[in-house]
């Protein structure tokens, strides 16, 4: 897609990136210096359409929270934060704002400029990610209206996985489905997995386009990722972020047949399948007790908790299970990626895993693998394994990075 050639004048500049990303109720952010990936101020507006609004922004290594005043929603955020930035005397830093957009379809495979047409394609969009992008673009027009002379970048979460080659992405559905309502898998975590395989890129020594890896980003949300020459080619996730392994309150693959069995026999709505399936299921559906894994491996681990233990138990066979699947994706493995919050640091899931895979010749040093928490990078492999990292994620910096790249491109 051509990008139009707007904001020259701030595109040269490009000092930092002011990074949104919006939900239903919240909004992160991040200014962020998209060449040394230093974060000048971060936060978290949460509880948004509420009277329990609030904002808390990061400074200095210091946070301060203020209560939200009426409308309580994205605008009144902002309005906080670009106070915020002012008093900081951080504005005159801004040269754009990069935009987190949950689903692009198969427009989208780059950062892109936002425009009055490419708003409309992502509320179009909106029928395939009906809880992330209509959000996002409340968090496009919000930021349209407080930083009215920048200009706006969407990066998306799928265009990572538009490489994947049609036999990954087809359903065994009627082929006419893909080609005149876009039914097809999509896959989630981009920014993530592409962050992940460029460190792991480092840690080989190599390009990223000679990199065979699989990466597993597990948080309340998971997906397992797996790059071939440096390019997404497969992963978990799929036309919606339903689909894959167990999650925190989503259920992942399931038998179909399921679905017309609640309605038919069990007297359940679509609206309460849809609820069941997205909030009610993964860890907590099967453990009756939290989606929270920290909650669930100290119920297990403390309390010998025995519904907490089947919960994780299959959590963590599920996701072995999809990393040794995509071994027939690759005819050589460099090694494995742990990233997201439980990734990140849950000791006990990642040895669950990694002792289900020793097949695929992995296995931890459990020194290391104890050592690496918390924000801490590093290969937790033990001399013998394929190497695997733990490996923190950092969506904002991918996105303060593409968006000041596009910007520098377009005033060329």
């Amino acid at each position: 897609m051509t990008q139009q050639k707007t904001h020259n004048k701030a595109a040269v500049k490009a000092d930092a990136i002011l990074v949104i990303n919006c939900g239903s109720s919240s909004v992160k952010f991040s200014l962020i210096r998209p060449l040394s990936g230093e974060t000048l101020l971060s936060g978290l507006a949460e509880c948004l359409l509420s009277s329990a609004a609030e904002i808390t922004i990061k400074h200095h290594g210091k946070k301060q929270s203020y209560k939200l005043t009426a409308p309580f929603n994205h605008q009144a955020a902002l309005a906080v934060l670009v106070e915020q930035l002012q008093q900081s005397n951080l504005v005159k830093d801004i040269s754009a704002i990069g935009h987190r957009v949950v689903h692009g379809g198969e427009q989208y495979s780059e950062p892109t400029l936002l425009n009055p047409q490419v708003e409309q394609a992502i509320g179009e969009l909106a029928k395939l990610a009906p809880l992330h992008n209509p959000a996002n673009l409340n968090g496009i027009k919000a930021c349209q209206q407080a930083f009215a002379d920048l200009p706006q970048v969407a990066v998306f979460d799928t265009a990572f996985h538009q490489s994947m080659p049609e036999k990954a992405y087809i359903y065994g559905l009627p082929y006419s489905l893909y080609k005149e309502h876009g039914i097809r898998r999509y896959g989630f975590h981009g920014t993530s997995h592409y962050f992940v395989a460029k460190q792991a890129a480092k840690y080989l020594n190599k390009p990223l386009e000679q990199c065979n890896l699989i990466s597993a980003h597990l948080g309340n949300g998971c997906s397992v990722a797996v790059i071939k020459n440096g390019e997404s080619v497969d992963t978990s996730m799929g036309m919606t972020p339903g689909e894959g392994v167990l999650m925190g309150t989503r259920c992942g693959d399931i038998d179909a047949g399921i679905i017309f069995h609640l309605v038919d026999n069990l007297g359940y709505s679509i609206n309460e399948v849809d609820k069941l399936v997205n909030k009610e299921s993964g860890l907590l559906g099967v453990s009756g007790l939290s989606n929270d894994c920290r909650t669930l491996e100290d119920a297990m681990l403390t309390d010998n908790n025995a519904q907490a233990k089947l919960a994780m138990t299959v959590f963590c066979y599920r996701i072995a299970k999809s990393i040794a699947s995509y071994s027939a994706s690759l005819t050589q493995l460099d090694g494995l990626i742990f990233t997201g919050g439980i990734g990140e640091n849950s000791t006990w899931v990642r040895t669950e895993i990694v002792k289900q895979l020793g097949l695929l010749n992995f296995s931890l040093d459990e020194e290391k693998n104890q050592a690496t928490r918390f924000g801490a990078s590093g290969n937790i492999a033990d001399k013998n394994s394929r190497s695997c990292w733990v490996i923190a994620t950092n969506e904002e910096w991918v996105i303060a990075e593409q968006s000041a790249q596009l910007l520098a491109n377009a005033a060329k």
